[in-house]
């Protein structure tokens, strides 16, 4: 059964059919090397077996015209170090050639001579340039002596040129592998390199994303609890002289517990695929700061809003900053300040900065003074002002109150979150 008939459904796709053909390898060459990537490898040790085995068996069973005995024992000395060649390159050369010198020496001819090649061969795959030119070297002066003795007469330049050839592309060969195989160390360490860097930004991201997930979940949760504390404090203080005034401050806690599900909901909803209310909620931004001043005027803290300058053209994640900002600083005036406290927003925004200006007419208690910067708040005010290249002052005014300040940067190359 074919993988089309297996899998009916992906036939039908576009290109199905192309990627399943590719896939089988419709090129001769490609069903070639599909197959011999197939074959199981052979170890090396075997693989450099292979060639000396086959060298003494060619001497053992070729009849040799004298001394047949000396012809193995010289082909043992050219093919036998072969098989350490990986291991100790240099030295089965220097082994080799030391044997072909001796044969030269008492005038045999092998065919074991092909080993100084594939130890020239191993060497160059093995060592730098210069060891691999000196080896070259060494081998071709021994090719000029083999000629010079065996060559026929008159013959002298054609065995000659072609041994050359034979030791250069040895040489040649041996060279290229090992600057692959350097390509190749090259090319994986970079790869661990990217995997390893991919893997610490992916870090980054993730403690990045749970650090901005955790300032709007304190943002929304303080604000809102607060809020519901205080307007339970109103209501329930007001239900015997006022019950018009308590069930109004009782639907205002329901109003604000429902505002902060549908906040939770929509910052947590960028998680889910599957969340349709992150999409038919924005984010909130300037425009809602109206509703957020109404809001901490009904617990308690009458605010008064100002915006200068038309804000449309401002991103979405730097009016989610301006918004988050405005609402910590009032949340902590309407938990650290006495009643009859009043709060003034002040926004400017232009075409590269926005600033927010938040006051209180309210000194807080010296205890609540000292204790509020050990919490989340104003180092949460930091980093979101931080991001968009603001610095932001905290702390209470000459004249009495409290004010928080800053001034975003819209084109700060440190804006990469709300």
């Amino acid at each position: 059964m074919t993988e089309a008939a297996a899998e009916p459904g992906r036939a039908h796709r576009p290109g199905a059919l192309r990627t399943t053909a590719l896939r089988a390898g419709t090129r001769p060459w490609e069903r070639a090397t599909a197959a011999a990537r197939r074959i199981p490898r052979l170890p090396s040790p075997v693989w450099d077996s292979l060639l000396p085995v086959l060298l003494l068996l060619n001497a053992a069973t070729t009849p040799a015209p004298r001394q047949p005995v000396q012809t193995v024992a010289l082909t043992a000395a050219l093919a036998l170090p072969l098989l350490w060649r990986r291991r100790a390159p240099l030295a089965v050369f220097g082994a080799v050639v030391a044997a072909a010198l001796v044969q030269w020496l008492l005038d045999v001819q092998l065919p074991a001579d092909i080993a100084v090649l594939v130890a020239l061969y191993t060497l160059a795959a093995h060592s730098d340039r210069r060891t691999t030119l000196l080896a070259g070297a060494v081998v071709q002066a021994g090719v000029l002596l083999a000629c010079l003795r065996w060559a026929p007469d008159g013959a002298f330049l054609t065995p000659f040129v072609a041994v050359t050839a034979m030791t250069a592309a040895a040489a040649v060969l041996g060279m290229n592998v090992r600057t692959t195989r350097a390509y190749l160390a090259a090319v994986e360490e970079r790869a661990a390199h990217l995997e390893r860097e991919q893997e610490q930004q992916a870090r980054l991201a993730v403690a990045e994303e749970r650090a901005r997930i955790t300032r709007e979940m304190h943002d929304i949760v303080t604000h809102n609890l607060s809020v519901m504390v205080a307007l339970a404090d109103a209501a329930g203080y007001a239900r015997q002289r006022s019950p018009e005034r308590a069930d109004a401050a009782m639907r205002q806690i329901s109003e604000t517990g429902r505002q902060a599900l549908t906040d939770m909901r929509r910052s947590l909803g960028v998680l889910r695929a599957d969340e349709p209310d992150a999409e038919r909620h924005p984010l909130p931004g300037i425009a809602q700061l109206d509703s957020l001043a109404e809001q901490m005027s009904a617990a308690g803290l009458p605010t008064r809003l100002e915006v200068r300058g038309g804000h449309g053209h401002l991103p979405a994640t730097a009016q989610l900053t301006v918004y988050r900002l405005v609402q910590e600083a009032l949340t902590n005036a309407l938990k650290h300040t006495p009643a009859g406290t009043r709060a003034t927003v002040r926004i400017g925004c232009s075409a590269g900065t926005v600033t927010v200006d938040v006051t209180d007419t309210g000194p807080r208690p010296s205890a609540s003074a000292s204790a509020a910067p050990s919490g989340h708040g104003v180092p949460g005010m930091r980093e979101r002002s931080a991001a968009y290249g603001g610095t932001l002052r905290a702390g209470p005014l000459p004249g009495g109150g409290w004010a928080v300040r800053t001034r975003l940067l819209l084109d700060s190359a440190g804006a990469v979150s709300a």
